[in-house]
């Protein structure tokens, strides 16, 4: 398996990351894709990756954080997804309605860098959408219609069947963590059973989103097993059937060996 969105920089891994991965690695995680949210998160989301095979870094600004960047802050993130060997996508990025921290003209302005950057560097992007839905998927038409198929993920899913279903349409992939697993999820796993399995990812976005049976605990990259047993009982396949193909869709988007 492959989680394809965590926070390993996070001050709750900062006792423990190795074990973390060990844990990861003896659950049959092979790789961790480490997304920063800020210039100074995405310098640490490389030095992670080239300390620990285990894990490839993304770079970005997360929509959320853009007021409190400066010119400086986007230099560094273009400087680090052209000159580091182990920046395997671009982001996190994307639109955010729900949190009131950056003006949304700035999220989008933002978000418009990002996917040129990643366009230009032949690299994936990762989005953040959180009640921004029709936003982002403007955006996406837009994209798709001047360029073609676009070359991106939807994090940590939380829309509707249309939503899913549009980006779907513009070529992107569609990436479930550990909400899937929750009692109230029934209209996300129904969202889940639409996604064909050549477009479906698996993530935990630790250390948030901890799944069942380890809900309201740090999440850790191991733990995205049960997000993905959760989706072999949605589309009543063996387990190992989704491993098999979020492996392989994980390693075509990112480019991953």
């Amino acid at each position: 398996m492959i989680d394809t969105h965590a926070h390993l920089f996070d001050d709750r891994f900062a006792a423990d990351l190795p074990a973390v991965l060990g844990r990861a690695a003896a659950a049959g995680v092979e790789r961790v894709v480490c997304l920063g949210i800020d210039a100074e998160t995405s310098r640490a989301a490389v030095r992670i990756s080239e300390a620990h095979p285990l894990v490839v870094a993304a770079v970005g600004i997360q929509p959320n954080h853009t007021a409190e960047a400066d010119p400086c802050d986007w230099d560094e993130v273009v400087r680090l997804a052209e000159s580091e060997p182990s920046v395997a996508a671009i982001g996190e990025t994307g639109l955010d309605r729900y949190w009131d921290r950056a003006p949304f003209a700035l999220q989008e302005d933002y978000f418009a860098r990002h996917i040129d950057l990643a366009r230009r560097l032949g690299r994936a992007f990762v989005i953040h959408c959180r009640e921004a839905e029709a936003d982002v998927v403007k955006v996406l038409r837009a994209e798709y219609d001047r360029h073609g198929p676009v070359r991106a993920v939807m994090h940590s899913f939380s829309g509707d069947a249309a939503t899913a279903r549009a980006c779907l349409d513009m070529g992107l992939y569609v990436s479930f963590a550990g909400m899937v697993t929750y009692k109230t999820a029934q209209q996300l796993l129904d969202v889940a059973a639409g996604v064909p399995l050549d477009r479906l990812l698996i993530e935990t976005d630790a250390p948030y989103l901890a799944p069942v049976p380890h809900r309201g605990q740090r999440n850790e990259p191991g733990y995205v097993v049960h997000t993905a047993a959760c989706l072999a009982e949605v589309k009543g396949v063996p387990v190992g059937v989704i491993d098999e193909h979020t492996t392989r869709n994980a390693r075509a988007l990112f480019g991953l060996g």
